[in-house]
């Protein structure tokens, strides 16, 4: 299930690419699938084992030139030098750190110049009510230390030189999980209402069913569940001529 729209990436073969906080991998696995020169990056040592682990499965079945490692790296001091990537993939990470103008300086001098950045974040909306109803959804440790509204991402990323290049919500189908999640407690796995609510969200990823996809298509601008941004770094700028 992916939240950034690879197609709006632009995603081409050979594109050397970043999925910044990769977590479990989902987009870093889409980008190797597609081609890319992709570098998996995260904290969590654990995680990026089972990613290296999927990218060595995967192997067999990718266009030729494609490539992906696993990093081990901080937002806050990304180890890669300056203009690395083609694109960047930032989904669901800047909400977890304190000084996110920090890391969007850092997605900022990593990028090279005409390149590409997805970011995404918990939507407004969405994540506000999961905070009122869940006070332990968002004080665990590394969890959510801000709610973005459109306009504040926005602003930060054209403050540190991105142009905006678009915008979109998706998973509209899963807020209402996480409302029922945050009512009955973020932690019980076993109340039959977010249980049954799951099952469904599993039935529509493995399905794909029709009815199921017209109610994401509908409900995404109302509730979607991430905030989705796209911006590009300028080109360069050409001396005048003498």
């Amino acid at each position: 299930m992916l939240t950034v729209d690879l197609g709006r990436m632009g995603i081409a073969a050979g594109d050397r690419v970043l999925d910044l906080g990769c977590g479990g991998g989902r987009h870093a696995f889409a980008l190797y699938r597609a081609g890319a020169a992709v570098i998996a990056l995260d904290q969590d040592s654990e995680q990026l084992a089972e990613v290296c682990s999927m990218f060595a499965a995967l192997a067999g079945e990718v266009p030729a030139g494609a490539s992906a490692a696993a990093v081990m790296g901080d937002a806050l001091a990304l180890p890669f030098a300056d203009a690395t990537f083609s694109k960047i993939v930032a989904a669901e990470v800047l909400e977890h750190i304190p000084d996110d103008t920090r890391a969007i300086a850092e997605l900022y001098r990593v990028l090279e110049p005409g390149g590409r950045l997805a970011v995404t974040v918990p939507a407004w909306l969405p994540e506000r009510i999961c905070w009122a109803l869940s006070k332990e959804y968002h004080t665990n440790p590394g969890g959510h230390v801000r709610i973005y509204t459109s306009v504040e991402l926005q602003t930060r990323l054209e403050a540190a030189g991105f142009v905006l290049r678009g915008s979109h919500h998706a998973h509209g189908l899963h807020s209402p999980y996480w409302w029922l999640k945050c009512a009955v407690g973020v932690n019980n796995d076993n109340h039959p209402l977010p249980k049954a609510y799951h099952k469904m969200l599993v039935w529509d990823l493995m399905k794909h069913p029709l009815p199921t996809r017209l109610a994401e298509r509908l409900l995404n601008p109302l509730i979607g569940k991430s905030l989705v941004v796209y911006a590009d770094k300028p080109l360069a700028e050409v001396p005048n001529a003498a």
